[in-house]
């Protein structure tokens, strides 16, 4: 029997199916009643007869919901954008423009901003530290490199694993999952490590990419071996290298797997409310092991 254009069709087979003209990625059965071009479930707008796509209701060829209900979004439910790397750019330039002002100013501004529990610090002349209320520590250690090399893996593995996931997840989305998962990274190091150890760099962020990244690929059913490499190399590093704040690392991979499979898992209907709820709840335990330190230092 005859199906009426733009109703379910059934599939013949998982690999004849068409994909949706805006999202290439995502297979389906379903097509706009105007146009006819296949639509995946997040284009679908109601119609009275069957569905319609964004660009036809936009168009005012159909009759579906307003075109403000029509914005293309992405696999998160985020805004897709123009630039699709914009906040991977922002952040890439922050932390080169603040490493530039590190050589020029001298080791005075990095002691002044790195991530320290509570010890005396000689070109301060002064006791510094988390536990002494330098609370922004947490946040500004994570724009600071120790040197070249530091700096320059750390924005290779921004630039390569940080535009794709931008793009996947939506802006606001991304940076509160590099924010939280760097401070999830500062607050585990800040917890465990000697109060008299300064940490800086923005590898608890980075970190928290990576675990983002294997749980976004894991939905789509990727290939994981590539990401799966690549964290175990840094893992290596991490542990076998000296010098390396471990605690960063695991501290911001564990907040990117928990926000990531948030991101990506949550239920349509209430699906913003879990993602920031999620990071709500990281940024909770983030307060609680930051206060439990402090406590412990003073």
């Amino acid at each position: 029997m005859d199906q009426a254009p733009g109703s379910p069709q059934e599939p013949q087979g998982a690999a004849s199916l068409p994909t949706c003209y805006r999202h290439p990625d995502r297979e389906t059965g379903v097509r706009c009643t105007r146009c006819e071009r296949p639509i995946c479930p997040e284009c679908m707008i109601s119609a009275s007869v069957g569905f319609q796509c964004p660009e036809c209701v936009r168009n005012g060829s159909g009759t579906g919901h307003a075109p403000n209900a029509a914005q293309p979004r992405t696999l998160a439910g985020g805004t897709v954008a123009a630039d699709s790397r914009l906040i991977t750019k922002i952040l890439v330039g922050l932390n080169l423009a603040v490493f530039l002002v590190q050589l020029s100013v001298g080791d005075r501004f990095t002691d002044s901003f790195d991530l320290i529990g509570r010890a005396y610090v000689p070109i301060l002349g002064s006791v510094e530290g988390v536990a002494e209320g330098q609370w922004y520590r947490m946040v500004t250690a994570m724009f600071l490199h120790g040197s070249y090399i530091h700096i320059a893996f750390n924005m290779l593995s921004l630039w390569w694993i940080g535009g794709p996931l931008e793009q996947a997840l939506g802006r606001a989305r991304y940076i509160a999952l590099y924010a939280v998962s760097g401070l999830a990274g500062s607050a585990l190091t800040y917890l465990i490590a000697e109060p008299n150890q300064p940490s800086l760099g923005a590898s608890g962020a980075i970190f928290g990419l990576f675990g983002a990244t294997a749980v976004l690929m894991r939905r789509l059913n990727y290939d994981m071996r590539p990401v799966i490499a690549l964290l175990v190399i840094n893992l290596i590093f991490t542990f076998g290298w000296s010098n390396i704040a471990w605690e960063a690392h695991i501290g911001g991979l564990v907040g990117g797997v928990v926000i990531g499979y948030a991101m990506v898992h949550a239920p349509r209907e209430r699906r913003s409310l879990i993602q920031y709820g999620v990071c709500a709840l990281v940024l909770l335990a983030v307060v609680v092991m930051t206060l439990v330190r402090t406590g412990q230092l003073t």
